[in-house]
């Protein structure tokens, strides 16, 4: 067999040597194909990757993976190139704002209507109680002084009359404890009340019996009762009653502020949903979506009620406190005076003199100036207006202002018997005075205030005064509640109906934008 001519190189010597062999093996004996060694082996070195025209996109290796906000935000732009997909992020962002309206709409009309529901049924009523309290107290110390002046005889009604304010103080003082917040003012106030009256009708009962057996102790024990009275149980009361007319300041404070978180997001809503409409017609050309349509009319309505309706319902609010409290507190104000000046009028007969205070260093009696001063506060000096002119200012119509203008003109001709009254004790006759002040024994009362006749109690004008002043602070009270009327539930049915409106308009938005989204399909 005749084997081909091999390639080499020349060596040393002349000859070719085969490349890549140092000797050729020799041919075996038995002429056989030569044995070749095998050659080492060589190590395996993958190519590198070439992205050529037939490789794959992302055939590669995986880089590092990204946070889930990367690829989250990845994929939203990748979906905001295309129309279905800006479409989807236009329903969503459409329908968060609609449902946000509705949400703070809900949550700001339930918080007013829950203020105002307080007004009407927790801290007026609340106000009102301790008003009587204090005007219970005042005139339980009235009464008492009165009886105390008729000595063995005083008459049933009197101490009737004492018994029932007594009663009514104790009662409402055991309906205010039942509605104040424990630790406040108000229920520091109704525990120290609460000491201090069984104190006070103890005195009152010593003095009685020691009046009855002519005692003098009587009088200093009466004195006692009122300097308790008036030091101690009647600061109190006035604690109470400031505490209550400023929590009912503070609910009005959070029924009547506008909901200005709820418009804005209600003008904000509709403004996007305008926008998404224009933007729909003018890749369109259709001139509505009846879903966006709908959404956006849902959304105005409840913009409107919501504007509309607590508008109304605050000028009702606004009302009840103009027309309503503040006459309430005048006429409040009014009445304690006028039975302060009644109890420091018996005052005077009762202690005799025996207390006395200096003013423009001059020796009076410490009752008589005080009369004078409550009468200062209710007729008014050349530096202020009284108490009752002010009411005549606040009351809104006759029917509030009668009763007022009778009940300053009762307290002229008080003053005038009263002065009268006085100076018959300065000049010694103290039963005189003592029959103008509470009247002669036996001798009904004609109940009228109509003159300056010398023979005439002053108690007559009093129990004017008094009875006027009640019925103008049941007017306004009727009054108060008619300007109210129905703020608290028109509140709350506006809260109900936002939150079903704008869940309807949230709706109606996606079933618009799921129609242009059908178009792709």
């Amino acid at each position: 067999m005749t084997q081909p001519p091999s390639r080499g190189v020349p060596g040393p010597s002349g000859s070719a040597k085969p490349t890549g062999a140092s000797t050729v093996p020799p041919a075996p004996p038995d002429g056989g194909l030569p044995v070749v060694p095998a050659a080492p082996p060589v190590p395996f070195a993958p190519a590198p990757p070439v992205q050529g025209a037939g490789t794959p996109p992302g055939s590669g290796p995986p880089g590092p993976r990204g946070s889930a906000w990367a690829e989250g935000w990845g994929r939203l732009r990748a979906a905001a190139g295309t129309e279905p997909g800006r479409l989807r992020i236009i329903g969503a962002v459409l329908a968060l704002l609609v449902v946000g309206f509705g949400a703070a709409t809900s949550w700001q009309m339930t918080d007013r209507a829950a203020a105002a529901e307080d007004v009407l049924h927790r801290s007026q009523p609340l106000a009102a109680d301790a008003a009587a309290i204090y005007r219970s107290l005042a005139d339980a110390n009235t009464t008492a002084s009165s009886g105390f002046l008729a000595r063995g005889q005083e008459p049933v009604e009197v101490t009737e009359r004492y018994r029932q304010h007594v009663d009514t103080a104790a009662e409402k003082l055991a309906k205010a404890a039942a509605g104040a917040e424990p630790g406040s003012a108000s229920a520091t106030a109704i525990t120290e009340l609460n000491k201090l009256l069984p104190r006070y009708t103890g005195l009152v009962e010593r003095a009685r019996a020691n009046n009855r057996h002519g005692m003098p102790l009587g009088g200093a024990y009466l004195r006692y009762a009122n300097d308790t009275m008036q030091t101690e149980m009647l600061p109190a009361a006035e604690k109470l009653y400031q505490h209550e007319n400023a929590r009912l300041r503070a609910d009005y404070d959070g029924a009547t502020p506008y909901p200005w978180v709820a418009l804005g997001l209600g003008v904000l809503a509709l403004t996007a949903l305008a926008w998404a409409q224009r933007r729909n017609y003018r890749r369109t050309n259709r001139v509505f979506n009846h879903g966006l349509l709908a959404a956006t009319a849902a959304s105005t309505v409840v913009v409107l009620w919501l504007a509309v309706g607590h508008t109304v319902a605050r000028s009702g609010l606004n009302t009840s406190y103009e027309d309503g409290v503040r006459s309430l507190n005048v006429l409040n104000d009014a009445r304690l005076a006028s039975l302060k000046a009644r109890g420091n009028e018996n005052l005077t007969l009762v202690s005799r003199g025996a207390e006395t205070i200096t003013v423009e260093k001059h020796q009076v009696d410490k009752f008589d100036a005080a009369f004078k001063e409550q009468m200062a506060l209710l007729s008014g000096t050349e530096n202020r207006t009284g108490l009752l002119a002010t009411a005549a200012r606040f009351a809104d119509d006759d029917s509030g202002r009668t009763p007022v203008t009778r009940a300053a003109d009762a307290l002229k001709t008080w003053q005038e018997r009263h002065a009268v009254a006085r100076e018959r004790d300065e000049a010694g006759d103290y039963q005189g005075a003592l029959d103008r002040i509470i009247g002669k024994p036996g001798e009904p009362s004609a109940g009228e205030c109509l003159d300056t006749a010398a023979d005439e109690p002053t108690g007559e004008c009093f129990d004017v005064v008094d009875a006027a002043l009640e019925e103008a602070l049941d007017h306004e009270q009727g009054e108060f509640k008619k300007a109210v009327g129905n703020a608290p539930g028109s509140m709350t049915v506006l809260a109900l109906g936002a939150a079903g409106l704008a869940a309807l308009a949230a709706a109606f938005a996606l079933f618009g934008i799921g129609r242009r989204l059908s178009e792709y399909r």
